[in-house]
């Protein structure tokens, strides 16, 4: 992140870790986080420090990230950070999901005298958190994401900083962008493989009630489709249940093998 020189007014980059560029510590972070829930983590992490770093006093940072309309995932670099956000979304409205609504960074200066969502802005206030600069970050149509820096100071984030943090999320959007690709992915692949483990577990049951009842797929399907609802059990719950009686083991999958 580029931090303001206070004698030549000129924009100096601030140290980072072992002297890696930030966008190469931001890709090494998409590499070994698990998923995108690890990844927002250390991301929160990483970002809270650079803007410490610059800003000269302890910030928090949370992130919110929003996909296909679906409810908000949250991450901080300590509890409290992902405590803050979170009540943000109790009040239903706040200077991140401002953020995140219209592509937009918020900048509050002073949580104590906002009048804009008074009553959020209060509690942080009464919290600590004096300063909140919310930075949204442009991702892949149906997912929004904003970076949120709380600082226990009024008029902590001067223009510049602002400006440094701006900066900062247009390299972070494109980490983030990658690892929320990569998460669809391996999630599809995942829906893939239960979906097809629950179809050879429903054809196997199908097989005994043909055996069983010397009927067609169809007819039996049509039977422990019935079992199904007379149970109020998932498909896939009640074919499973019917092999284990049968074979005395779960069944099992080409995926498994």
């Amino acid at each position: 992140m580029d931090q303001i020189h206070p004698d030549t007014a000129m924009p100096v980059e601030a140290p980072a870790a072992d002297d890696v560029p930030v966008a190469e510590q931001l890709q090494d972070l998409v590499i070994d986080s698990e998923d995108v829930g690890g990844f927002l983590g250390e991301l929160a992490v990483f970002s809270a420090d650079s803007v410490s770093a610059t800003v000269g006093l302890g910030v928090l940072c949370g992130i919110t990230l929003s996909r296909r309309r679906k409810a908000l995932t949250v991450a901080g670099n300590s509890h409290e950070a992902r405590l803050i956000d979170e009540v943000q979304r109790t009040f239903g409205d706040g200077p991140c999901l401002e953020a995140m609504r219209t592509h937009t960074t918020v900048l509050v200066e002073d949580t104590a005298t906002e009048e804009r969502w008074s009553d959020y802005c209060s509690v942080i206030a009464g919290r600590g958190h004096l300063s909140v600069l919310c930075v949204p970050l442009e991702l892949d149509e149906g997912a929004t994401a904003a970076l949120n820096f709380f600082a226990p100071q009024a008029h902590i984030f001067d223009p510049a900083t602002v400006r440094n943090c701006e900066l900062y999320a247009s390299q972070a959007e494109r980490s983030l962008r990658l690892a929320v690709r990569i998460g669809t992915k391996q999630q599809h692949a995942e829906d893939l493989q239960d979906a097809m483990a629950s179809r050879t577990a429903i054809d196997l049951a199908c097989g005994i009630i043909m055996g069983q009842n010397r009927c067609s797929q169809a007819e039996a399907f049509g039977v422990l489709k019935k079992a199904s609802n007379g149970r109020n059990q998932k498909l896939r719950d009640v074919a499973e249940a019917m092999i284990k009686a049968v074979a005395g083991t779960a069944s099992v999958s080409h995926f498994d093998l």
